[in-house]
């Protein structure tokens, strides 16, 4: 007798029965303590608690703001917004939170696909790289706002995520 297809698939069946998937609030708990730790990292630098997250500093409007009602598309994109300026800054102190933000975003990705929700591709920034001279001219200034507001959003973001946020 010869075993086709069906066969080996009926043979494997109780094996693959036993996978389960994710339990999204694991996922949404993951997604906090990551959140958590990225806010600690930045506490933990020490030169971040010298700017408010609301002051306004010529010349680095590009930095996002807080923002009232967050959905989770509107947090992929700050989030990605925020990657890609850490990401040009030369200080050693940003790495670990940029590479924290790309883990977030996964779990965001996550959290959106469970509810069915289409998040489209983050719009990279478009003005970042005309400024340039802003950056080499302020790059501290910069590192110290972006943190400084990347931390105000985050928290923000563990707000949201309680109430269970829409696409």
């Amino acid at each position: 007798m010869r075993c086709g297809p069906l066969c080996r698939f009926l043979w494997l069946w109780p094996y693959l029965s036993y996978i389960e998937a994710v339990p999204i609030q694991k996922v949404q708990d993951d997604t906090k303590t990551l959140i958590k730790t990225i806010v600690t990292r930045i506490n933990d630098i020490s030169h971040t608690q010298s700017v408010s997250s609301k002051q306004r500093v010529t010349g680095l409007d590009f930095i996002p703001g807080l923002t009232p009602v967050l959905s989770l598309s509107k947090m992929d994109q700050t989030l990605a917004i925020y990657q890609q300026i850490l990401t040009s800054l030369p200080s050693r102190n940003v790495i670990q939170i940029s590479n924290d933000l790309e883990n977030l975003r996964d779990l965001l990705h996550l959290l959106a696909s469970s509810k069915s929700c289409p998040l489209p591709q983050a719009r990279a920034l478009e003005t970042l790289e005309s400024l340039g001279g802003v950056l080499e001219a302020s790059l501290y200034s910069t590192e110290v706002v972006a943190l400084s507001r990347l931390q105000g959003s985050l928290q923000d973001m563990l707000r949201q995520l309680d109430l269970s946020p829409g696409c």
